[in-house]
């Protein structure tokens, strides 16, 4: 990558890149099924620590022509044994009990301001993409199915909002063409997601090197991961190989026979979820090793000095001296003995044996 470049964007009060905490973003688009619950999922999502919720705002009417269109998804019939049941509804029945008016939006919204979460959705038309404008929103989302709507990406990226973009389902040329609509547009905020295909997502789909080529491919932009599978396993690998950001599915029953609940997190996952991706992140470290002075201090222990085989007169020699190099190593280095062994370096006291060797006890003569 390009020293000079920066992978880093501002979304709202984050600094969000290489070298920030990775964002996390609770998704709860998929998953309420009204005011009530959304705006219990909001401060669901504030209590266990997410940066950011996320939901969709799009009317179905105006989105699904044909409203029979059926959509395949599994739901948890038995929470112990883990059983699992694939169920066909028409999408536009799916999409239609996540609506909200727009006044229950603001609502929604507010709410979020309130508990300090970042607030943004995923859009479907020129209408939503104003309405989240006026809600003073900072980011919005372009679903993976919109990846070649080039119309839509235009009118985002002149929103002057930041730009997600998800890319389930493309491939690399689509993302390039996508991203370089948005860029032409004068958007250069942009962050890219991996998604994998599926509800729940097939291993196989889920594709995590992809964020390599991402991160390769666009050295610019914050790459993310939007995740359609259980537990924290995927996250966790995700933020290991370089995601800015993660996106999860929370839910407040995974019973609930609707899209999405059964790999979603319920609120006592959700601090779980977060504190594993922390953990991850400081064990992670940074990409050169720095120790404290008290690590410094706490090696010698471990290491090896040089230690007297014999007694040794004042005078002598360092070359003459018989040593082994023994633990602990409190006294100096066996790089820094090789290095003073062709020095006119001599002893400036008598020495007993096994008596530890430093620096200070040698002059130059």
């Amino acid at each position: 990558m390009n020293k000079l470049m920066k992978r880093e964007i501002q979304l709202g009060k984050y600094l969000l890149g290489d070298g920030q905490p990775c964002f996390i973003t609770f998704e709860a688009g998929p998953t309420h099924s009204g005011l009530e619950s959304a705006l219990k999922l909001v401060e669901e999502a504030s209590s266990a620590g997410a940066n950011a919720i996320k939901f969709q705002i799009f009317d179905p009417e105006k989105l699904v022509k044909d409203k029979k269109q059926l959509f395949t998804y599994s739901i948890l019939v038995n929470r112990e044994k883990n059983i699992l049941k694939e169920v066909q509804e028409p999408l536009f029945n799916i999409l239609k009990r996540r609506q909200l008016s727009l006044d229950q939006w603001k609502i929604v919204k507010k709410r979020a301001d309130d508990l300090n979460l970042a607030f943004f959705a995923t859009i479907g038309f020129e209408e939503d993409l104003i309405f989240l404008q006026e809600l003073g929103c900072h980011s919005v989302k372009i679903a993976s199915a919109d990846v070649n709507h080039f119309p839509l990406l235009r009118l985002a990226a002149k929103s002057k909002m930041n730009v997600q973009l998800d890319t389930g389902n493309a491939d690399l040329k689509e993302i390039k063409e996508a991203i370089r609509v948005l860029e032409k547009e004068g958007c250069d905020s942009i962050i890219i997601h991996q998604c994998p295909s599926g509800y729940p997502a097939d291993l196989r789909s889920v594709c995590l090197n992809m964020i390599k080529t991402l991160r390769e491919t666009f050295p610019k932009y914050p790459i993310a991961y939007s995740d359609h599978t259980p537990d924290a396993d995927m996250d966790i690998a995700a933020v290991s190989i370089g995601a800015n950001l993660v996106e999860k599915t929370i839910t407040l029953d995974r019973l609930t026979p609707s899209v999405e609940h059964v790999f979603s997190l319920e609120p006592k996952d959700m601090k779980s979820f977060i504190k594993r991706i922390r953990d991850v992140e400081m064990a992670l470290g940074k990409y050169n090793r720095e120790l404290s002075d008290k690590q410094k201090e706490s090696r010698k222990s471990i290491r090896r000095s040089p230690y007297l085989k014999h007694p040794a007169k004042l005078g002598t020699r360092i070359k003459n001296l018989e040593v082994e190099f023994r633990r602990p190593g409190f006294g100096m280095s066996p790089k820094k003995w090789e290095e003073l062994l062709d020095s006119n370096f001599v002893l400036k006291n008598d020495q007993e044996m096994n008596q530890c060797l430093n620096s200070e006890d040698f002059i130059s003569k």
